[in-house]
């Protein structure tokens, strides 16, 4: 554990502020739950005493707040090969290889992308979620933001409510697309199966926007780009399963495999040994939350996807 004590004077434009209020605007860094969690303890002092968070401050009061950086995840570190395509003082970018489960659970308690973060860098382990601020499911493959510090937290969590941080993805969906388009439908727990999400109209579902565009079509599935405006569970599986465009190989969402009629025994044979979603995060951009200039990663589509592809290609090309 870490403890370092940061001190500020309440400004005029605070003045009469609650102590909870003024401390989220001195020190941004931290969330509001951590620093009313550090009144609470008694690690924040005003003019030397003790002060409710309701309490009210005055112009030239004297704030120390005493900062502990304790662990708060109790997950064992272990050496994985990350493919890291950029790190600073404030975050690490990975590109996630598909079979890599994101957070550990009870049917993966070790082996995960949070596992292997905390031997790469073990101050991560003062970060709630090790600095994992989004995820992508076990079988999605590619770009994923991680917080090195209090401050790339907190602000990273603001931005993706605010939906300031672009994520693109790639997917093979079935069936042949006329166009692009926007699916707007809220999703919400399955109303029978638990383990599904779902286009919901009840108190569980949540807004949800999907778009899509058609990059390539070939003799009965399209490659899309798609573009999310918000981040519900499975939200791009769900939605193309609703418009009748399932992500090929989605052993949740994709029904029963459909080969092509007339197809080449080559797609046969991939589209039956291909047994994951059809998914890849391909881009992500936002504005960096201390430098403040705009950054952006791209992540090439893993090689089971780019051979199943190439595939598709020739079957079209052969029809």
């Amino acid at each position: 554990m870490t403890r370092q004590t940061l001190q500020a004077v309440i400004p005029d434009e605070l003045a009469g502020k609650r102590l909870d209020q003024a401390l989220a605007a001195l020190f941004e860094d931290y969330s509001r739950s951590r620093l009313q969690k550090w009144v609470k303890s008694g690690n924040v002092t005003v003019n030397g005493a003790s002060m409710a968070a309701r309490g009210k401050v005055a112009a030239g009061d004297h704030i120390a707040l005493q900062v502990e950086e304790v662990p708060v995840i109790e997950d064992a570190p272990e050496k994985l090969d990350l493919d890291i395509l950029y790190e600073d003082d404030d975050l690490i970018v990975i590109n996630k290889p598909p079979g890599l489960v994101v957070h550990p659970a009870a049917g993966n308690p070790a082996g995960t992308l949070l596992n292997g973060l905390l031997h790469h860098d073990p101050s991560l382990e003062t970060l709630p979620r090790a600095g994992i601020v989004h995820r992508l499911d076990k079988d999605t493959s590619g770009l994923l933001v991680i917080a090195r510090s209090q401050r790339a937290h907190k602000l990273l969590v603001d931005m993706l409510q605010k939906r300031d941080i672009h994520r693109e993805y790639r997917a093979i969906v079935t069936g042949r697309m006329v166009a692009g388009g926007t699916v707007d439908e809220p999703i919400g727990r399955h109303p029978t199966q638990r383990t599904k999400m779902a286009v919901v109209y009840n108190e569980s579902a949540k807004p949800a926007m999907t778009d899509y565009r058609v990059l390539e079509r070939f003799r009965a599935h399209c490659l899309l780009q798609v573009k999310l405006h918000s981040g519900r569970t499975h939200q791009i599986r769900v939605h193309m399963a609703h418009i009748r465009h399932p992500v090929a190989g989605d052993p949740l969402y994709g029904g029963r495999l459909q080969i092509p009629a007339g197809c080449s025994e080559p797609l046969k044979e991939a589209l039956r040994n291909f047994r994951r979603q059809a998914l890849h995060a391909f881009r992500l951009g936002f504005e960096h939350p201390v430098t403040g200039t705009r950054v952006e990663w791209e992540a090439p589509m893993p090689d089971d996807m780019e051979r199943l592809l190439a595939i598709l290609r020739q079957d079209a090309k052969d029809a």
